[in-house]
């Protein structure tokens, strides 16, 4: 009970000796370490896939059940996890939360936002077979898938 109270009165007593966070509970500081340390103690038994945290784990079970509670009540699709129905809604409001600080082009994944940034920075990546750069996975990916359909279409 009284480290619940803690929590209300925003009290941090506990600091991850990483990067300085603090938290008002052992057990949340417990939990943070494991960004630190990349493990993943929760793995799913279908597909292997491996969670820090076991409630992220149940989630995860919902997509091979086939599970869809969360539903978009603007078009009715239905989502197993709660963020990707939030991501899903900002499809409907044109939002692109996500602004590269060089270019200001905006992206409605942070991931996608992530590759763009590979251009400011020159990052490169190289097609073993020719020698050509690209400064996004998906551009290698289609250049080589599109020269082997070319190359096998001629047999």
């Amino acid at each position: 009970m009284n480290q619940h109270y803690l929590t209300h009165a925003k009290k941090k007593l506990h600091s991850c000796e990483n990067c300085g966070k603090a938290f008002s509970q052992k057990r949340s500081l417990n939990f943070h370490n494991l960004i630190h340390t990349k493990e993943k103690p929760h793995s799913c038994k279908v597909c292997g896939k491996a969670f820090s945290r076991k409630i992220n784990l149940n989630l995860h079970y919902r997509i091979h059940r086939k599970e869809k509670p969360h539903c978009c009540d603007v078009c009715g699709k239905a989502f197993s996890q709660k963020n990707s129905l939030n991501l899903h809604y900002l499809i409907h409001t044109k939002e692109k939360p996500h602004s590269c600080k060089v270019s200001g082009k905006t992206f409605l994944r942070k991931s996608s936002l992530n590759l763009h940034h590979l251009i400011h920075t020159k990052k490169s990546l190289n097609a073993e077979v020719c020698g050509k750069t690209f400064s996004q996975k998906k551009q290698l990916k289609f250049t080589l898938t599109h020269s082997y359909k070319r190359e096998t279409s001629f047999l």
